[in-house]
């Protein structure tokens, strides 16, 4: 909670924590031997609504690595995804396997918070720093959405994942009164230990009533959402990874109850757009992903101790649960901060958080297995990884993603139009919610001959008309779609 002008930047919070990674290794001169830094993309140089007005880093690693006093040969940028830190700790343990890499440092930091602050009250701070050279770029750049999903305003998180909810309450047959109520008692399991966490950002326990109901602090956001089932991105927070091979962790004295090794771990894309996946509740490559990052150890869900799941709305929750076979209400819980509402969402690198989280816990539990898993854009990026304090046995093997994407690209696609007329009925929906005032329904909509999906607006957007989609059921409601001007209207 310190002003913005004694807060710490994002580097300056980077610094720390990569300084507190190795502290916590017990061998702090590992710093000195790192030969490769990643910095997680920061949210200000993904999105736009987040830019930075107080300048930014030139190339974040190299002033990461200027700033420790070290001179590794590899420095990156990644590109944006949730997924992101996973994939970079697999990436590690392969660069390491192979001898091209010894000890490398993954690092990441949001400052949202302090942006935030700061830009309100009129505070100027300089985070801006320059760089001899750009950094290099890790991962693939591609938009979250669609030009057609951008066309009909589907073109935020905050309405991706309700779209998805929606069709996983028509799956389930469930009132929008019944499904909220489920929702709320979901997020207040992460509630609950965010509630212990002394890191969580939201520490105050709330009850699935508090969560699922709509009130001046609570407000709809993408309905079917409430503020408190979205991912809370205005923090501030940092975490950072140092991973090494056995001879350096030798060499430098880490001792042995400091280590974790990773056991497993895949990585695979669901069909990048959300309009394009039949059904859309469904995640065929979370369900993969998972069974072989197991299936790599011979691990089964039953004999894993810990989980953190992705977790930025309920929808991301429910659908890991699914496909990964593990009931909503297990005993083991699906998180161990808190999850992205209540620990914090700090932009691309919560799951960094995620596994120092569980690097911690299995220090403390040396025979036991925990299972992060990751996911970038609007549930399409996946990655999982499989942790354990037990010794690795035998050499690092990451063959098990081999032919994955080509299988999950092979997922037949649902049938996608623009330009629809004729009867129609809404398959999923929802609605852009701001100062309790629906600005736009966003439509996912089937024609009733041929049954090919659109997406459409609300005719006219009539305002007592989009307000009713809050009050009454519009799921499976049928009506008529029409192209005027180029898009989609959609009338009841």
């Amino acid at each position: 909670n310190s002003p913005p002008a004694s807060a710490r930047s994002p580097k300056e919070l980077m610094v720390a924590a990569a300084r507190g990674a190795a502290m916590d290794s017990g061998a702090s001169d590992l710093l000195k031997a790192i030969d490769g830094v990643t910095v997680v993309r920061q949210f200000s140089d993904t999105l736009p609504r987040f830019a930075s007005p107080f300048g930014r880093m030139e190339n974040p690693p190299w002033s990461v690595a200027r700033a420790l006093g070290c001179n590794p040969r590899e420095l990156l940028y990644t590109t944006a995804g949730g997924h992101t830190p996973q994939v970079v700790v697999t990436r590690f343990c392969e660069e390491i396997a192979a001898g091209r890499l010894s000890c490398a440092l993954m690092v990441g930091a949001e400052a949202l918070r302090t942006q935030h602050a700061a830009q309100k009250n009129g505070t100027d701070l300089d985070w801006s720093e320059a760089a001899p050279t750009p950094p290099e770029s890790f991962g693939v750049e591609r938009a979250s959405f669609s030009d057609l999903e951008g066309k009909y305003g589907l073109n935020a998180a905050i309405y991706g994942y309700p779209i998805v909810e929606q069709a996983i309450r028509r799956q389930r047959q469930l009132s929008p009164s019944v499904h909220a109520h489920r929702m709320g008692a979901l997020m207040a399991r992460l509630a609950e230990v965010a509630s212990s966490n002394p890191l969580a950002t939201r520490r105050t326990p709330l009850t699935a009533a508090e969560i699922a109901s709509v009130s001046e602090k609570n407000p709809y956001i993408g309905y079917p959402y409430t503020r408190y089932m979205n991912a809370n991105v205005f923090v501030d927070q940092s975490a950072a990874i140092l991973v090494c091979s056995a001879k350096m962790a030798d060499d430098y004295g880490v001792p042995d109850a400091k280590r974790v090794y990773l056991h497993g771990a895949a990585a695979g894309n669901d069909h990048w757009y959300v309009t394009e996946r039949e059904p859309m509740q469904r995640s065929p490559a979370i369900r993969e992903v998972v069974r072989r990052t197991l299936s790599r150890a011979g691990v089964g869900v039953e004999q894993v101790s810990f989980f953190d799941l992705y977790s930025c709305f309920p929808s991301a929750i429910e659908i890991a649960c699914a496909e990964i076979g593990l009931s909503e209400d297990d005993p083991r819980n699906f998180t161990i901060t808190g999850g992205l509402p209540f620990f914090g969402g700090p932009g691309n690198n919560y799951v960094t958080h995620s596994i120092a989280a569980m690097v911690e816990k299995l220090r403390s539990s040396p025979t036991a297995y925990g299972l992060v898993t990751a996911n970038g854009s609007y549930l399409a990026k996946h990655a999982a990884g499989l942790y354990s304090a037990r010794m690795l046995e035998g050499p690092w093997d990451h063959t098990n993603s081999q032919g994955l994407q080509a299988q999950l690209n092979a997922v037949p696609m649902a049938p996608l139009i623009d330009g629809a007329g004729g009867a129609a009925s809404i398959e999923s929906y929802t609605l852009a919610v701001r100062a309790n005032v629906v600005e736009k329904a966003i439509i996912v909509g089937r024609l009733r001959d041929g049954n090919q999906r659109f997406l459409a607006n609300i005719e006219n957007d009539d305002q007592a008309l989009l307000q009713s989609f809050i009050e009454s059921d519009r799921l499976g409601a049928e009506g008529t779609v029409r192209t005027i001007d180029g898009k989609c209207r959609f009338a009841l």
